[in-house]
């Protein structure tokens, strides 16, 4: 796992709600697999074709990425429009950074990050 869980439990109940209310973050909203309950999750949001990329900080097991792929659907709200994403899938780091145009930086090799959500737009 690239980051400490510990870290990511401060970001879900420090930062994140802070990056919610500010508006200026690509968000992602999301269903709980157990409670049900509405989720949002800010975070980059990389164009690809057919979809958005998004780089798995603290890997697939992190609470959001299994939320999604249980209910297999999110929504994005980026730069101010709404999204419906489906079809969600882990995919390794050849196929992510084959998708991501070249202007997009990728992430630093010492943060060890191998695994990447790959969602496609909703008809």
């Amino acid at each position: 796992m690239p980051m400490p869980i510990w870290w990511g439990h401060i970001n879900k109940r420090v930062f994140n709600p802070r990056a919610v209310a500010g508006g200026k973050w690509p968000v992602l909203t999301h269903t709980g697999r157990s409670s049900g309950q509405t989720y949002r999750t800010p975070l980059d949001a990389h164009p690809v074709d057919g979809g958005y990329l998004f780089v798995l900080v603290y890997g697939s097991a992190a609470d959001w990425v299994q939320n999604i792929l249980a209910t297999g659907t999110a929504q994005l709200r980026k730069d101010g429009r709404e999204v419906a994403l489906t079809a969600p899938r882990v995919v390794g780091r050849d196929e992510a950074f084959q998708a991501l145009p070249p202007e997009i930086p990728r992430p630093p090799k010492l943060l060890r990050i191998t695994e990447f959500l790959r969602m496609d737009l909703a008809d």
